[in-house]
């Protein structure tokens, strides 16, 4: 059995989406060097390490390169900044990444280019509504996708990331476990179509991976015969049928890598194409078509609040430590134990 659970949430999300989002500001070639040199010295003076999301600016993920950090999905993510030295992390993504950071390491400073920067999923999976539906139903297992807000991985008893929901769920579901899901609904699909779990959903979705389309998406195949479709399964499920491999971010990575295919067809968040280009240098990478054929479209396949992660609010955070990230202990206490559940989670062979 699998219910959605069809919430009010993506109307707040639609309003949340309309709302301005405050643009990064461009800067000229020389005064993105000149903030570069800057940042390079802030992070040694503030003891600190970039730790960037695959789906940031392209300078952004270069710059974590060259200085010592991380360039990585979610779950590598939470690895690293618990395992770096650095005594500051700062964490060039969005809100629920660094609030991951800070629950796994409470002795850390962490601080983000903006806290506004957050998260359709996170935002569409409110911790009070949801925690009155997991108070009605509790037989089931709690597991909810890494895109949540420390309160939500609170209430959860287990947190995933893409990358190991399939295991995780085929562990749960040989236990005898009834799931509930949150709160992406395409993912939380394809999780119980490959598994067979008997699952309750919750009802949202990223903006970017739900706007792919199916006919654009034939008519681009139709374009590049050769071409692989790489799908993250935040996609919905018309788009995941299409695929050619189906992962999370890294797993894509590895995948354009080892197919023979000359071009991929990747529908997933475009800012990926910068460690994606560095897997396969010789293959030419191509967005999958999102809704409205380009001004029309809500995302056009980059996500709008990690767009908000520049330069300049990067090395403004480092000099004055304003953005940082505080959980209340008790929350932390709570969320950390699905998560260490994840980081500790051994899939069968």
């Amino acid at each position: 059995m699998t219910d959605i659970v069809v919430t009010e949430e993506s109307q707040f999300v639609r309003d949340h989406l309309n709302a301005k989002i405050a643009a990064v500001e461009v800067a000229s070639e020389e005064e993105k060097s000149a903030l570069i040199v800057e940042i390079k010295q802030l992070l040694q003076q503030e003891d600190a390490v970039l730790v960037a999301h695959y789906y940031t600016e392209p300078e952004l993920q270069a710059l974590a390169e060259e200085t010592g950090g991380c360039v990585a999905d979610s779950l590598e993510m939470a690895r690293f900044g618990r395992d770096h030295p650095a005594s500051t992390l700062v964490v060039v993504g969005v809100k629920f990444m660094g609030e991951t950071a800070k629950i796994l390491s409470p002795e850390k400073r962490v601080i983000m280019p903006t806290l506004e920067a957050t998260c359709s999923l996170d935002i569409g999976c409110p911790v009070d509504e949801f925690s009155q539906f997991c108070d009605q139903h509790p037989e089931r297992t709690v597991v909810v996708y890494a895109n949540t807000s420390a309160a939500v991985k609170a209430r959860a008893d287990w947190v995933v990331t893409s990358s190991i929901a399939l295991q995780v769920v085929e562990h749960l579901k040989e236990q005898g476990e009834q799931i509930i899901w949150a709160p992406d609904k395409h993912l939380g699909n394809y999780v119980a179509k490959e598994t067979g779990v008997d699952m309750l959903m919750w009802d949202s979705a990223c903006i970017v991976h739900d706007e792919f389309k199916a006919k654009a998406l034939i008519d681009l195949k139709a374009v590049y015969p050769q071409a692989a479709i790489l799908v993250h399964p935040e996609s919905p499920q018309n788009i995941v049928d299409l695929a050619d491999e189906v992962g999370s971010t890294s797993q894509l990575i590895a995948a354009a890598k080892n197919l023979p295919n000359p071009q991929l067809i990747v529908a997933t968040d475009k800012a990926i194409f910068y460690k994606m280009q560095q897997a396969a240098p010789d293959k030419l990478l191509i967005e999958a078509p999102t809704a409205g054929n380009g001004a029309s479209c809500k995302s056009c396949a980059h996500c709008p609040w990690m767009a908000m992660n520049g330069l300049t609010n990067l090395r403004d955070v480092l000099k004055q430590g304003h953005q940082e990230i505080f959980i209340d202990e008790t929350v932390r206490l709570e969320a950390i134990k699905s998560l260490n559940r994840m980081l500790t989670f051994t899939p069968n062979k």
